[in-house]
């Protein structure tokens, strides 16, 4: 069992102002702090249940001045209840074989990160990434971390996630897969496939990272029914009045 992490042991960081990716007009700021080898699963499980999220050996959290519309969400799977769609989803990929493996990149992986970057992020941060770059991100701050490959029936490679085991659940790092298979939404599979995943293992959730109010690039998330996000009183359901209402900003103090 990981020990409990004493927090106020660690320098945090606040970053300058930058343009947010996901409302526009909005400026976004992170609070931040290193991963130490020694300390990394028991500083993931603390962080990530006080809103953090994991980026190679970072662990980051929204700061910003006028704006709470990040928030931290997970999934509880026990009260989790496919759609219809999702089952469709469901059936048509379960001939894929999932294989956890080592957080170790391989060529393979990167192949096929560099497709999907391709095909859907072409004008990312991410865009241009090699291998080293790619190495880094899988391998860099890695605690109780996993690649997750998914195969088909001939053995190719579909999708991939990097996966961090909590104490209590799975936290879905980053995923990338094959963007010629559309029709099969490998995307929402992977979440799907962790649900599962996570029962089977006896873990109650699954955390997706920030959900963003007011976000349709992040709407997605709250797809899933039930979830969960982080308020500064703890966490709540999620209310499908919440989803795409355009969120307020923070009264100024002073």
């Amino acid at each position: 069992m990981t020990r409990p992490f004493n927090t106020r042991q660690l320098p945090f960081f606040l970053t300058a102002p930058s343009p947010c990716p996901y409302l526009p007009g909005r400026l976004e700021r992170k609070v931040f702090t290193r991963v130490d080898p020694h300390e990394g699963p028991g500083l993931n499980d603390t962080l990530t249940h006080a809103g953090f999220r994991r980026s190679q050996a970072i662990l980051y959290r929204p700061a910003c001045e006028r704006c709470a519309a990040c928030k931290s969400a997970r999934i509880p799977v026990d009260e989790f209840s496919p759609s219809r769609s999702q089952r469709r989803i469901i059936r048509r990929n379960q001939s894929l074989l999932r294989l956890p493996r080592q957080a170790e990149a391989t060529p393979e992986q990167y192949a096929l990160l560099s497709r999907y970057l391709d095909g859907r992020h072409g004008d990312g941060d991410m865009a241009g990434m090699d291998f080293f770059d790619f190495a880094t991100m899988v391998e860099e701050g890695a605690a109780r971390t996993e690649m997750v490959e998914y195969r088909d029936a001939a053995g190719a490679l579909a999708a991939a996630v990097l996966v961090d085991r909590l104490q209590d659940g799975f936290s879905l790092v980053y995923s990338f897969f094959d963007t010629e298979r559309e029709r099969d939404s490998l995307g929402a599979f992977i979440i799907l496939d962790h649900i599962a995943r996570a029962k089977e293992a006896g873990l109650p959730y699954v955390y997706l990272g920030y959900w963003v109010q007011g976000s349709r690039k992040m709407d997605y998330k709250a797809h899933y029914h039930p979830l969960e996000v982080l308020e500064p009183s703890g966490w709540r359901l999620l209310a499908d009045s919440d989803r795409l209402a355009a969120p307020e900003p923070l009264k100024q103090v002073g």
